[in-house]
């Protein structure tokens, strides 16, 4: 029986496995099918606190492994696939095969950004190619860019990239923006925002250095096409919260983002939940981090017995 078991290696998941090691818990840390989650396709992160030159985020994974490796956390590859919340205890399945049981949990398995499955995407991600202008808007600074949507989110991330891109072109679908008519309002209104209407990208163009240099855009009424150069790709067309597991046995939205209450919490006692699983508004490393750290301290207190504040 392990004390605890975090499910997930992004910065929610190492964060609670630091935490709960140093609280000697001996946390099981399941790094799943993409070890340290989307930071591990990040080149840069500029602004996750203490790092003023910033810092790869394949290498600010391995620094937080690391750190939670020699307080004594433990790392398996396995991937959570089946879960059984019982009275006393948790059974996790684990690839399908093999159930472990343990007396409280941890879910920070994240959320993977769709993208549209063209050729060289994996190799253009970080190189041109993104789902989080918050992230990485700032690298390009008077530059043309691309954003793909046409809901809130692509909205919000062609708004927040007029601080820094010389031109943002809006690829959209269909003929009228899904977003909010506010949001819908101040996009079509700005002066750096130049939608594209009736359009899909069917090519990635990268130059001769692997980075994205242009694409191809295809007219879905016309079917006539064109490059456009562009430096980067933003792709705001949703993400997929890695819940699959918790379904109809945890509380879940609408788009299977996991529940919480009081930040970390689930309905059921023993499991807590940090990170990208269930945040659908921030997404950032640090805010996942801060509920790793929050989900450990409140696992700390369940196994001691200890009311939850």
């Amino acid at each position: 029986m392990e004390k605890v078991i975090i499910v997930g290696s992004g910065c929610a998941g190492l964060t609670a496995a630091i935490y709960a090691a140093r609280a000697q818990l001996s946390p099981l840390v399941l790094e799943g099918s993409q070890p340290g989650g989307q930071l591990s396709t990040t080149t840069m992160v500029e602004n996750f606190p203490g790092f003023p030159d910033g810092i790869d985020g394949p290498q600010l994974i391995m620094n937080m492994h690391a750190q939670a490796e020699k307080f004594g956390a433990r790392f398996s590859y396995s991937e959570a696939t089946g879960f059984e919340p019982l009275n006393s205890h948790i059974r996790l399945q684990i690839d399908d095969s093999e159930w472990l049981e343990t007396e409280s949990l941890i879910i920070a398995s994240g959320a993977s950004a769709r993208y549209l499955g063209l050729e060289n995407e994996e190799k253009l991600i970080g190189h041109g190619l993104t789902s989080c202008a918050t992230c990485d808007g700032a690298f390009y600074r008077n530059v043309p860019v691309a954003v793909i949507g046409g809901g809130d989110s692509s909205a919000e991330e062609a708004l927040f990239l007029t601080r820094f891109a010389s031109k943002i072109y809006l690829i959209h679908r269909r003929d009228t923006l899904r977003a909010s008519k506010i949001m819908a309002g101040r996009v079509l209104k700005h002066e750096k925002i130049e939608p594209i209407w009736n359009t899909i990208v069917v090519r990635y163009v990268p130059d001769e250095n692997g980075e994205m240099s242009a694409i191809d855009l295809r007219n879905v009424i016309t079917h006539k096409e064109r490059r456009l150069p562009i430096a980067c790709v933003f792709v705001a067309i949703g993400h997929d919260p890695n819940a699959k597991p918790y379904s109809g046995k945890l509380e879940m939205d609408k788009d299977g983002y996991l529940i919480t209450k009081r930040l970390v919490e689930s309905k059921h006692p023993g499991v807590f939940i940090a990170g990208d699983v269930a945040d659908r508004v921030y997404k950032q490393a640090v805010t996942a981090a801060g509920a790793g750290c929050a989900a450990a301290i409140e696992v700390e207190r369940y196994l001691s017995g200890l009311p939850l504040k």
